[in-house]
């Protein structure tokens, strides 16, 4: 049966072309039919007044909790929470259980996702076997099965010779290594940044200088090399202003941040707030200020979600014993829409960091709106003033720092 929507009169924002115009727009059968005035009217007819509409969002970190952790969600619940938040593509990060160190694994995660039928789910390969940081995993072999990059998670690696011979190994493949840069010997099992705060509630702290470590480390096996690196999930200045440098050489290096770095810090810990347990750790304002700058100068590409659904259980006892992470695809689209809100970046921007940055991460093409083009778009009411309740969210952990947050903006359907 075929289907139409038009739309009317939205707001077209496509970063990758760098269309920015308020035009009438026909879908039909998953392809866009028509541009501008004079369009058939659809099926379905809809007022795009004061809308946006525009590719949807792109996520380079999202723990789907399936294989091993079913218990916490599934890679169906997530990708349909995804897509109702207006993310389209989700990143998976190789922690699952089984380790995504294997194509089958990969090809298990891949047939998962096609049977649940919303979200597409992209998979970061193992960049050594079982995570355990000595051994390669058989990288060509994950390559074929179509990993768009290879990872340690937050794992570290058994040494900085490793790091380089897996640096080569994927460079020769043309893969992007993505590195959660925290050095485990200056982290030594901390839950906090180190501060006045993670000291008066005697949380063990993790410096700025174990994000600091690693990336100098990463940085000078890609000067050595030549070999992609992308860093994920920055959390301070001055990891930020490292990143910068090494791109002001002319270094293979990008990096994303989370959507909660730039709008919460280590204040949001007071009361042994659980929900605010994150890796990293949520650090200063100076941090959470320059990271945004870092944002809005493109020197971070791209914001993620950094999502990570958790069981109730997970967060109810003592902080430390609590496991990081919060439950962020969801909240993804509305943080980005009051970065434009308080006129940090332009809508175009915000696009351009939810969707072609990146999808140039992952080596993906970039979405055009254009005619005949088949790709998913979500329309968003940058207007629309809703309260955040942990309890309604459709993913199935319910563990957010935002909950009981005012927010404007949010996507109010997903075409794919």
């Amino acid at each position: 049966m075929n289907s139409s929507t038009l739309i009317r009169n939205v707001r077209l924002l496509c970063p990758a072309s760098g269309l920015d115009i308020v035009s009438d727009i026909l879908l039909r059968d998953g392809r866009i039919a028509h541009l501008g005035a004079g369009a058939a009217a659809g099926q379905q007819i809809l007022d795009g007044s004061g809308c946006w509409l525009m590719p949807a969002a792109i996520d380079l970190a999202a723990r789907l909790r399936e294989p091993g952790a079913t218990q916490k969600a599934s890679i169906a619940s997530e990708t349909e929470a995804a897509l109702a938040a207006g993310v389209a593509t989700l990143c998976m990060p190789p922690d699952t259980r089984p380790v995504a160190d294997t194509a089958a694994v990969v090809d298990r995660i891949h047939a998962k996702a096609a049977q649940a039928g919303a979200a597409r789910v992209r998979v970061l390969g193992a960049l050594t076997q079982g995570l355990a940081g000595e051994a390669l995993a058989e990288l060509s072999a994950l390559k074929a099965a179509g990993v768009v990059g290879v990872s340690n998670g937050q794992r570290p690696l058994a040494n900085s010779l490793v790091a380089r011979r897996a640096l080569e190994y994927a460079q020769g493949l043309g893969l992007t290594v993505h590195v959660q840069a925290i050095d485990p010997a200056l982290s030594n099992g901390g839950c906090a940044h180190e501060g006045a705060i993670a000291t008066r509630l005697g949380l063990a702290p993790i410096p700025v200088a174990a994000e600091v470590a690693a990336i100098r480390q990463w940085i000078s096996l890609v000067e050595d090399t030549g070999g992609r690196v992308h860093f994920g999930r920055l959390s301070s200045a001055r990891g930020a202003e490292l990143i910068e440098s090494a791109q002001q050489r002319d270094l293979p290096v990008s990096a994303d941040v989370a959507a909660h770095q730039l709008f919460l810090t280590d204040a949001a810990l007071e009361g042994f707030n659980a929900q605010a347990h994150l890796l990293p750790p949520l650090r200063g304002e100076d941090d959470r200020q320059a990271l945004r700058s870092a944002v809005a100068r493109g020197v971070i590409t791209a914001i993620c979600s950094d999502h990570q659904p958790h069981e109730p259980d997970a967060k109810i006892n003592p902080f430390p014993l609590t496991e990081p992470g919060a439950s962020g695809v969801e909240t993804l689209l509305p943080l980005a829409i009051r970065l434009v809100h308080e006129g940090l970046l332009t809508p175009l921007q915000m696009a351009e960091r939810l969707v072609d940055g990146p999808a140039r991460v992952l080596d993906l093409p970039l979405p055009i709106i254009e005619l005949g083009a088949s790709l998913p778009l979500v329309l968003i009411d940058p207007r629309k003033e809703w309260t955040l309740q942990a309890g309604e969210l459709r993913s199935r952990g319910h563990n957010t720092p935002f909950a009981g947050w005012q927010f404007r903006g949010k996507a109010l359907h997903s075409f794919v």
